[in-house]
């Protein structure tokens, strides 16, 4: 009997894990549909806003960062991964009213395919950030390994909020245009093209708040400094991350089954 049930969650999980290869492939290919450049779309965007970031923060009004271009592209790559990700998750109950429609199909599904398409666009655009580590001069550290466990913090912690955010919008339909603002405003509320020890003292407990700032800071120690993250800061960012999730789910899964029955 053991091994029947054993048997059937190997399939579901299976099943599950093929789901989403597919809708994501699905989703690269609505992204790119008709597009001349297709995905190196993933690179010119950052890149251009990189050369904005150089240009004002080197000639305009200097900023006194070290190894800047390397600084702002891998901030840039972190903190669209994320932006992008939570700023489509809103509309994902209501725009997949086809698929959610369908017998026994998991909606919680839903977010984890926004995620990981954000996922594989940042991993497409690693190898430029490399690029510009070697140039800047940053050598290979053994750190480099903590960097999966960094990626899949910020997955979930990107998920984590995507799933209230979905389901927020199914009966708040401002949602994305609000979260737009709300993003705009925390992308110069992170130190993205800044470093944190240049903000005053007294409102760095307030940006601590920011889950995204302890773990940029991450990144950029084992990217760009080639030394430890801040393993307290990462385990408080963790603890956030395993309190928000199941909370967000819980969330998504009334609002959308709500959804589906006044389909």
């Amino acid at each position: 009997m053991k091994n029947r049930v054993n048997v059937g969650n190997i399939r579901k999980i299976i099943h599950f894990f093929d789901l989403l290869r597919v809708l994501v492939d699905r989703d690269m290919k609505l992204l790119y549909k008709r597009s001349s450049l297709g995905i190196a779309w993933t690179l010119i965007s950052p890149l251009l806003q990189l050369a904005v970031f150089s240009f004002v923060f080197r000639s305009v009004i200097p900023i006194n960062v070290s190894k800047f271009s390397s600084f702002a592209f891998s901030g840039l790559l972190i903190w669209t991964w994320s932006q992008t990700a939570l700023f489509k998750s809103t509309a994902l109950i209501t725009n997949n009213r086809a698929l959610i429609r369908q017998p026994n199909f998991p909606t919680e599904i839903l977010p984890l395919v926004t995620t990981t398409t954000g996922l594989i666009h940042f991993l497409l655009a690693l190898p430029v950030l490399i690029i510009f580590l070697a140039v800047d001069g940053v050598r290979p550290s053994y750190v480099l390994l903590i960097l999966p466990l960094l990626m899949l913090i910020q997955f979930v912690l990107t998920v984590s909020f995507a799933y209230p955010l979905a389901a927020l919008n199914v009966t708040f339909r401002d949602t994305q245009h609000t979260l737009g603002v709300l993003l705009q405003m925390f992308f110069y509320l992170t130190p993205i093209f800044y470093d944190l020890s240049s903000v005053p003292q007294a409102y760095r407990a307030f940006y601590q708040l920011n889950p995204m700032v302890p773990l940029m800071q991450a990144y950029r120690d084992v990217l760009l400094r080639g030394i430890q993250p801040d393993w307290v800061a990462l385990l408080i960012v963790s603890a956030v991350v395993a309190a928000l999730f199941p909370i967000g789910l819980g969330i998504f899964r009334r609002q959308s089954d709500r959804f589906v029955e006044e389909l």
